[in-house]
C-alpha cells in the first residue's frame, strides 16, 4: 500500500492518517479556495468512514480562508457536479477515493460549470499547495456555511429522467439488483429505479464506507452479487464504485457484463434516437467506435482522464462520451460520469427493444482485452516508442497520451504512470489470446531498449 501524498491536476488522494492527514486537507482546501472565483464552494463525501473527519478540516479551510460553504454531506460526485451548476456555485470539492480501499480517501476538485477541474486549472490549485502557505482570515473575514436538504437529490433526479422515455421502462416492470456497496449512491439509486417503476433490491444501502466487498467494481470483486441478481430473478443487476460515477453491468442470468460495456450501450441507445459526434478516451474499448461507426456519426479519441474526455466533448459538441470504466457522461445532465444517467438509458434501452441486457450484449462487437505492467525508467520512453512505432509500422499511431498503435481489428496502448516508474500495457483483439500476444511482443521489443544514460539508485523516474 502505497503511503505517500498521489498530487494531480484533479485533486489529492492518500492513505488517511499517513499520506492524508488533516493538515494537508486543510492547506490543500485553502489553496483550493485561492484559485476558484468569488461564490459559494460545495463540499460532499461519498461515505467512506474517514470522509466526516476530512469534511470537518476541508470545511474550516473553506470558512477560514473566507469562503461561503455549501455542505452536501453524502452524495455522489455526478450529483456534486449537477448542484455546482444548479445553483451558480464557484466549484466544489468532493471528498471521495473513488474505487480505491478503504484506507485511502481524497478530493476530488471541480470548477464553476460543473465538471473536473482542467489540467491548467488543477495544475494552479497544485502549485499554491505546494509552494504558499494558507492566508487564513481574521474574524470579520470568516464564510458561513448552510448544510443543504434533500433538493439536491431531486434536481439531479429530474436531469435524469428527462433524458429517457420513462412510460415505457415502467411499462417493462424491470426488477433490478442496485449494489451500492455502502457507498454514495443508494439513495439516488434507489429514488432513481423507483420512479422508473422498477421492483428493487439494494444492497449496501447505507452510505457508512463499510464496503461488503472491495470498492472497484471488477468481476473478480463482484462476486457475491452475481448470485443476487438470479436469487431475486432481476431482469438487470447494477454495481456503482463508492462515489457513484461508475458503473458496472450483470445480466439476468447472473453473468457479469462489466464496465467496458456500460459506455457501449448506452451509445447505442444515444445513437439510435439522437445521432451526434461521441468520444472516448485511447483506453477505451474499440466497442464504441463500431457502435459510432454503425450509426455513421463522427468517433473522436482523447487522452485517457475524465477531464481530456470532457474537453473533446465541448469542442466536438458530442451527444455522449465516457471511459471504459463504466463512466457515462451526458451534456443535457451534467460533465462528470454518472452512474445514474448509465442506468436509466440500459434500462430504456431494454425497455424499447424488447429484449434482455444478455440478448442485446450479444449482438455488440466483442473483444478481449489485455492489462500489463512493466517496470520502465521515464527517459527510456522515446526510444521505446520509436522502435515500437518502427516494428509496428503497419500500424496507425497516436503520440496524444504514450502511444496507440490501430489496426482494423485490434489495438495496443502504452502508456507510462504518473506516479510510479512503469508502463501500461494494454490491448484489444477479437480473442483473448491475440491480445495477449500483442501485449507480450510489445513486452520484448520493450525490455531490449539499451539504457540512454546511466541510472543510478537514487533516480525516481
Amino acid at each position: 500500500m502505497m503511503s505517500a501524498l498521489i498530487v494531480s491536476v484533479s485533486g489529492i488522494r492518500g492513505v488517511v492518517g499517513q499520506g492524508l492527514t488533516p493538515e494537508v486537507a486543510m492547506r490543500f482546501a485553502a489553496a483550493f479556495a485561492s484559485q476558484v472565483p468569488e461564490g459559494t464552494i460545495l463540499l460532499a463525501r461519498d461515505g467512506r468512514a474517514s470522509g466526516k473527519m476530512l469534511g470537518h478540516a476541508v470545511n474550516s479551510a473553506l470558512l477560514a480562508s473566507g469562503r461561503n460553504v455549501l455542505d452536501l454531506n453524502v452524495a455522489a460526485t455526478p450529483t456534486v457536479g449537477v448542484m455546482v451548476r444548479q445553483i451558480g456555485a464557484a466549484g466544489a470539492m468532493q471528498i471521495t477515493a473513488s474505487h480505491n480501499p478503504p484506507a485511502y480517501n481524497g478530493l476530488k476538485l471541480f470548477g464553476p460549470d460543473g465538471r473536473v477541474l482542467p489540467a491548467a486549472e488543477g495544475e494552479r490549485v497544485a502549485a499554491a499547495f505546494h509552494e504558499n502557505l494558507p492566508k487564513w482570515q481574521t474574524t470579520d473575514g470568516l464564510g458561513n456555511i448552510r448544510v443543504a436538504g434533500d433538493e439536491l437529490l431531486e434536481h439531479h433526479l429530474r436531469q435524469i429522467v428527462d433524458l429517457v422515455d420513462v412510460k415505457a421502462i415502467r411499462d417493462s416492470k424491470f426488477s433490478v439488483v442496485l449494489d451500492a456497496n455502502h457507498g454514495a449512491g443508494g439513495a439516488l439509486g434507489k429514488r432513481l429505479l423507483e420512479h422508473l417503476g422498477c421492483e428493487v433490491v439494494i444492497l449496501g444501502a447505507q452510505a457508512d464506507g463499510q464496503f461488503e466487498h472491495s470498492p472497484e467494481p471488477t468481476e473478480s470483486n463482484v462476486q457475491s452479487v452475481l448470485s443476487r441478481v438470479v436469487e431475486n430473478g432481476a431482469h438487470i443487476g447494477f454495481c456503482q464504485d463508492p462515489d457513484a460515477d461508475r458503473l458496472a453491468v450483470i445480466d439476468e442470468k447472473g453473468r457479469y457484463i462489466g464496465e467496458e460495456f456500460t459506455l457501449a450501450l448506452c451509445v447505442s441507445r444515444i445513437l439510435a434516437s439522437s445521432p451526434g459526434p461521441v468520444v472516448t478516451n485511447c483506453a477505451t474499448s474499440r466497442m464504441v467506435q463500431d457502435i459510432a461507426e454503425r450509426h455513421g456519426v463522427p468517433f473522436h479519441r482523447s487522452a485517457v482522464g475524465e477531464a481530456n474526455v470532457v474537453d473533446l466533448m465541448l469542442k466536438v459538441k458530442a451527444v455522449i462520451g465516457g471511459e471504459g470504466n463504466g463512466g457515462v457522461i451526458h451534456p443535457r445532465v451534467g460533465w462528470v460520469r454518472d452512474s445514474f444517467v448509465g442506468m436509466a438509458l440500459i434500462l430504456e434501452l431494454m425497455a424499447r427493444e424488447s429484449k434482455t441486457i444478455s440478448q442485446i450484449v450479444q449482438e455488440i462487437p466483442h473483444y478481449s482485452m489485455e492489462k500489463q505492467v512493466l517496470p520502465f525508467p521515464a527517459e527510456r520512453l522515446e526510444a521505446a516508442f520509436s522502435q515500437l512505432q518502427g516494428d509496428f509500422s503497419n500500424a496507425m499511431a497516436d503520440r496524444q497520451d504514450g502511444l496507440r498503435l490501430d489496426w482494423p481489428d485490434r489495438w495496443l496502448s502504452v502508456r507510462a504512470s504518473n506516479t510510479e516508474p512503469i508502463v501500461r500495457l494494454m490491448s484489444e483483439a477479437p480473442t483473448a489470446e491475440s491480445a495477449s500476444e500483442l501485449c507480450a511482443e510489445a513486452r520484448q521489443i520493450l525490455e531490449q531498449i539499451p539504457s540512454a544514460v546511466t541510472e543510478s539508485r537514487g533516480d525516481n523516474p
